[in-house]
């Protein structure tokens, strides 16, 4: 209802100076040809793929993609969440997954999650992993510590498959087909 202005403030004392104000970040101080460091950015948002977006062709950002359509092509982000009613055919990598839909094709992620909705054909190459019960999963699973590093390569996947129920079977390389190490 009222506001403060500056008319109502007291000035200076006499035979006091006044305060000196600090330069307006992005603006050079009197005197100086750098400018004044400005103040780190917020996080932008992460972008959004709307539900009826059908995108073919790659997606690749520093940033957070949330994909509620289908992309037929491979994503690199740092977040990444994948829609229930979202379907993706390619490869996924990103710092952190989370599918809660389809996902057709290689996840490598250092934090992966498959929440009960998830459906995913394909390898996911991980760090951490964590599937819920109820999610669905048709692939092999390997640990590495640096799983974005594309040219990384580990013996030791083992193929699991996770029912319905979301109980997880695992089997050795040699009962896949898969050539061991």
């Amino acid at each position: 209802m009222f506001s403060k202005s500056r008319i109502n403030e007291p000035g200076p004392k006499a035979g006091e100076p006044e305060k000196s104000k600090l330069p307006e970040p992005g603006f050079p101080r009197p005197g100086s040809d750098s400018p004044v460091p400005a103040a780190p950015k917020a996080k932008p948002p992460a972008s959004m793929l709307s539900s009826d977006l059908v995108v073919t062709g790659n997606l690749k950002t520093s940033g957070d993609i949330q994909v509620e359509g289908t992309i037929d092509g491979d994503i690199h982000a740092h977040l990444l969440t994948v829609g229930e009613n979202a379907t993706i055919r390619g490869e996924v990598m990103a710092d952190d997954v989370v599918i809660n839909g389809r996902v057709i094709g290689r996840v490598r992620g250092l934090k992966v999650r498959l929440t009960s909705t998830a459906r995913v054909e394909g390898d996911i190459i991980h760090k951490t992993i964590a599937i819920e019960s109820g999610a669905h999963f048709e692939g092999s699973v390997q640990r590495q510590d640096d799983p974005l590093n594309v040219g990384q390569r580990g013996g030791g996947a083992k193929a699991t498959h996770v029912l319905g129920d979301g109980a997880a079977v695992a089997r050795a390389p040699s009962e896949t087909g898969q050539p061991k190490g």
